[in-house]
Formats: C-alpha cells, structure tokens, sequence
C-alpha cells in the first residue's frame, strides 16, 4: 500500500513578517523554501492543507481577529479548494477540522512546514505522531524569534536548532527542503 501525503502549511501568517506585529527571525528565507514544496505538491496533485492562526481576543499581541497581520501571507497563500484550518490554539489538531480533512482524504503521511518552530510546528509535529501519521518536518521551511528565559537570551538560531534536535530525536525525521525534494 503507497503513502498519501499532505503538505501542511501552518501559520505562515502576515504578522510574522518584517512590518507585522511579531516578527521572526529569516521568516521570508522559510516562507520561500515552503514555497517551493507548496508547488511540488501542488504539480503531483497531492494535499495541501493550510493553517491559519487567530486569537480570540482583540488584546492578543498578533494574529488579532479580523486583522490583516492574521492572514495568510501572499507568498504561500492558498489556492483553488485547499482548505485553510482556523486555530486559535498552539496545536492545530485541538478543537479544529484538521484531522477531519486528512482523513477525508485517506491522508496517512505528513510533510510540515511553517511557524514558530518552537510552537505551533513542534506541537502539530507531536500531535501528528501521535495520532499515527508518518511525519516529517523541513527544518530551512520552519522560522522562530530570538527567546529569554530566567534571564538568558536565547538567538533564534539556537531555539530552532534546539526543537528541531528535539523533534528529530524522537518524533520525526527533520530535513532540509532539498533533501525532501530529491526523494521526489
């Protein structure tokens, strides 16, 4: 039995961008290799399932409702029937139609791209394992923000390093955007 596949494109969203509310560090460099996997998946036919984050309050520092900064950006926004899932919650499987739309589509492996990697990425790829999809994450389509905890500044590039090391360890494969696009 052959693998079906989706691509799910989580919150690369307006906000995240330079002139948006929360900013992330090489987000276009991210949002550009997503780019990329969006239309393979899109010429071979295959899912490309899109999420979409939005606060419930109007007092949230992003993804406001209603707010231009909560939408999809331009550079991989969604095309023809591909759904786009609304979440208001970290991990895009709870209280959302996400796993309703991949089993519609008798969806058995995941491809996931998008931000932040040490949110909405990680809880979706965790989430995704444990409901049984055979999940893979490219970590150069996958952008986050420099952090601080308990008095320590933590640059992006080591916070996205640490989730992705995480999730590699135990969850799923990580990858770059050309390893992916070399299994054809």
């Amino acid at each position: 039995m052959s693998s079906k596949t989706a691509l799910i494109v989580v919150d690369i969203q307006n906000d995240y961008f330079p002139g948006g509310l929360w900013t992330l560090s090489k987000v276009e460099a991210a949002a550009a290799k997503a780019a990329q996997v969006i239309a393979v998946f899109r010429e071979r036919g295959d899912l490309v399932v899109h999420i979409r984050h939005e606060f419930t309050s109007a007092d949230a520092p992003f993804f406001r409702p209603g707010s231009e900064g909560a939408h999809i950006h331009p550079s991989v926004i969604n095309q023809g029937d591909e759904p786009v899932v609304l979440k208001h919650y970290i991990n895009s499987f709870r209280e959302t139609e996400l796993k309703a739309v991949l089993d519609r589509h008798a969806i058995d492996a995941v491809v996931i791209v998008g931000n932040m990697s040490h949110m909405c990425v990680d809880g979706i790829t965790r989430a995704a394992v444990d409901f049984g999809y055979d999940t893979t994450v490219l970590h150069d389509a996958c952008a986050t923000l420099d952090l601080q905890f308990n008095g320590v500044q933590v640059p992006a590039e080591h916070v996205h390093a640490a989730f992705m090391a995480a999730l590699s360890f135990g969850y799923a494969p990580v990858i770059s955007t050309a390893e992916y696009l070399a299994k054809g």
